[in-house]
């Protein structure tokens, strides 16, 4: 074992002493999951009968990740999954910072803003907007790494299969969205006239808006054309292209008064019909192609079709972090500050040397750390670095292990 990891090791041992994990709801039907710092693999299929087993276990074997199933089982431990007999799996949502576009650019902390502003959205608009679930109904919990994790364990989504839950994503995901459902064709006649003795009647097509008092994605698309429709009447073409790719040409410049003529009549009346037929189709291009996925939720789609997934075991903490796997409530997610709030107490203050693999800048517990080189750094600091693989226990110019 590297000195990196036997001072982590060192360090969660003394955590796990001191810190049970949170057991979950029915943890005897539940499969449990861990890797080790001396370990390549995922040592699985495990089952405890009580909480002090599980203690017990991780006290003695030190994981650096642990995880339980999201699904129940009549044999958790069974080595196999046929023999386990599913018996329902919870709803789950993930989300993780590393899906977000621009991840790459951002620093830890600008991600883990980020993606807690994702996951703000997803359970406000959907699962207790759209979905229905209560708050109590929806557990939430940090990850420990870079994002977090939704359970929904009510009966009534329990048995839900792999495509059930597929379709859930594709709701909350915006993906096959038919914008002529949402915005819809009307069909007016406007006049007759009589052609060869037969009389034909001249259609209108115009597009309807959905009204104040509808639910869902419609009316989602519909305070998002509100939006759309002030953006058109109050910036400059410049601004709107580049906030709106799909806005291109020289159309734009009379859309722009065309819709300021009819901004208060369209969504009086609930139609388009006072737009001419190319500003209608501008506005519903860029509601389809701009503004639907900015409405849509974040969600990892395996993650939540799959009914057999293992995920971060509450009370734990994460290998490559440091950082507890923490329930929250809607409440306390609105301003959960992870490099303060996930921080395990049992971390000290107490300097410990370090060799940064790179300059790196960032503020935990309070504390602005800047650390480059050889330099000494809280212990805290200490385990959030070498976990993330930024720094190297000890000072490479003494080349030794203090630790054995």
């Amino acid at each position: 074992m590297d000195p990196n990891s036997r001072f982590l090791l060192k360090v969660f041992r003394r955590y796990y002493k001191e810190n049970r994990p949170i057991m979950p709801e029915r943890f005897t039907r539940r499969e449990f999951g861990f890797m080790f710092f001396d370990k390549t693999f995922v040592q699985r299929h495990m089952a405890f009968s009580r909480p002090e087993e599980l203690n017990r276990f991780m006290v003695a074997k030190v994981p650096s990740h642990s995880y339980y199933s999201t699904a129940y089982y009549r044999k958790p431990g069974a080595p196999t999954m046929e023999e386990k007999e599913w018996l329902g799996a919870e709803l789950i949502f993930d989300l993780d910072a590393d899906h977000l576009e621009g991840a790459a650019e951002m620093s830890y902390e600008e991600m883990l803003e980020r993606i807690r502003e994702e996951m703000a959205k997803l359970v406000d608009s959907f699962l207790l907007g759209d979905l229905g679930f209560s708050e109590d109904q929806v557990h939430l919990t940090f990850s420990g790494g870079r994002g977090y994790h939704a359970h929904v364990p009510e009966e009534n989504v329990l048995t839900l299969g792999p495509h059930e839950r597929r379709e859930i994503v594709d709701y909350v995901t915006a993906s096959g969205l038919n914008i002529d459902w949402v915005f819809p064709y009307s069909k007016v006649a406007t006049s007759q006239i009589v052609v060869n003795g037969n009389v034909r009647t001249n259609v209108a097509k115009d597009r309807l808006i959905p009204p104040a008092d509808t639910g869902g994605w419609r009316l989602r698309m519909r305070r998002g054309l509100m939006e759309l429709v002030d953006d058109v009447c109050d910036q400059d073409p410049k601004y709107l292209r580049a906030a709106y790719p799909s806005m291109k040409g020289r159309a734009l410049d009379k859309a722009q008064e065309d819709v300021r003529r009819s901004r208060r009549i369209m969504f009086e009346k609930n139609t388009m019909a006072s737009l001419p037929k190319g500003t209608q189709e501008l506005l519903v291009r860029t509601m389809k192609e701009d503004v639907a996925c900015r409405l849509s939720g974040e969600v990892d789609e395996p993650v939540t079709a799959d009914i057999k997934r293992l995920i971060r075991l509450p009370g734990s903490v994460h290998g490559k972090s440091g950082l507890r796997v923490t329930p929250i409530t809607r409440e306390q997610l609105s301003d959960f500050k992870p490099l303060e709030d996930a921080v395990p107490e049992i971390y000290t203050d107490d300097p410990v040397k370090v060799t940064m693999r790179r300059d790196y800048e960032f503020s935990m517990r309070g504390e602005r750390i800047k650390a480059k080189g050889e330099t000494e750094v809280p212990e805290y600091a200490a385990v959030f670095l070498v976990g993330r693989k930024v720094a190297d226990y000890g000072y490479a110019s003494e080349r030794r292990d203090p630790l054995f």
